[in-house]
């Protein structure tokens, strides 16, 4: 692919990212019933790390936006997008029929003097306690990982580790959140795979259907033909 063509791309995952946040918001501020509110013993011995906040957002973005550079052409690039858009309807689902929320008193650690503090405040202004379960910061880092891993290998997946780490010492999210939002990014991406091996069948039945009519259509021209001389 050209340089246009990745900055196209670009452009496009931005808009996608600013959209699915509408979605995100949106069953944020109206869930279907008030949200859970899990009682952990385990969760609540976990420090607070304010610092953590900067891995959970600054490393989060750039990371999904990585995958422009290793989309191989524009149908690649598609698929990638839509295996995002499977996610992102997931937890939407359960966002809304499932409405998970971290404690009050986890925000009210925070004592916002520091700019670690002062940024995940920030932060915190736009996105509520709510949707927790699965935790999307992990999902999307999961499927991010995944897609990466062809030409990152192994290394790839220190993208959703840190993002999980960052999940927990914000106290942005419960324990549990974590697995489930591995879970959820690697459906995604299996499903991903399925509609990939799918649309290559449905592409060859379509080139042999093409085929069989034009070696239809020349044999019917040359009885045609034949018959006129």
């Amino acid at each position: 692919m050209t340089f246009s063509d990745y900055f196209i791309n670009l452009i496009l995952s931005a808009v996608l990212i600013i959209g699915a946040y509408q979605f995100y918001f949106f069953t944020q501020r109206h869930p279907l019933r008030k949200p859970i509110v899990w009682d952990s013993v385990v969760d609540e011995e976990i420090p607070f790390r304010p610092r953590w906040s900067w891995v959970y957002s600054f490393l989060y973005y750039p990371a999904i936006l990585y995958l422009n550079l290793i989309a191989t052409n524009h149908r690649h690039f598609i698929m990638m997008a839509f295996s995002f858009l499977i996610l992102l309807f997931m937890q939407m689902l359960f966002f809304w029929l499932f409405p998970v929320s971290t404690p009050p008193h986890w925000r009210n650690i925070n004592p916002g003097k520091t700019p670690s503090e002062w940024f995940l405040q920030f932060v915190q202004k736009f996105d509520q306690s709510s949707n927790c379960f699965p935790s999307m910061h992990v999902s999307v880092a999961m499927l991010t990982a995944l897609h990466a891993m062809p030409v990152m290998g192994g290394w790839a997946f220190l993208f959703p580790v840190l993002i999980a780490i960052s999940c927990i010492f914000t106290k942005q999210h419960y324990l549990i959140d974590l697995p489930a939002g591995v879970a959820l990014g690697a459906f995604a991406y299996w499903l991903y795979l399925l509609t990939g091996r799918h649309a290559r069948q449905i592409s060859v039945i379509l080139l042999m259907e093409i085929i069989g009519y034009c070696k239809q259509s020349i044999k019917t021209q040359k009885l045609l033909l034949h018959g006129i001389h």
